[in-house]
């Protein structure tokens, strides 16, 4: 698609290229966002989301201790770093602490 000056596609923030050029998009409130971390974090630009992790767990039972270590693994500052070094947005700090409690 990087051949056509005139192509339009939809990709995921993690797998730009220098050949793909993410463009700003109107909010709700008529401003034009960015694909920046502040505007994505700040949930302003409009097709933003979390990517959620999924895990299978028995309800009212503890959470099996490797699990746990995992994803307390994905939310710790190394973790993120992976995320960031892939190409994708670090989770925002307030969020890391709200997941942490969770996983007590």
């Amino acid at each position: 698609m990087t051949e056509d000056t005139y192509g339009i596609g939809y990709s995921g923030i993690g797998y730009r290229t220098s050949g793909v050029r993410p463009i700003a998009l109107a909010g709700k409130d008529g401003q034009f966002y960015t694909t920046g971390a502040d505007d994505v974090l700040s949930g302003k630009y409009p097709l933003a989301r979390y990517l959620l992790v999924y895990f299978n767990a028995a309800p009212n039972k503890p959470l099996d201790p490797l699990v746990r270590e995992f994803l307390k693994f994905v939310v710790s500052k190394q973790g993120q770093e992976i995320v960031v070094k892939d190409g994708y947005l670090p989770v925002p700090a307030k969020l890391v602490g709200e997941e942490l409690v969770k996983l007590k």
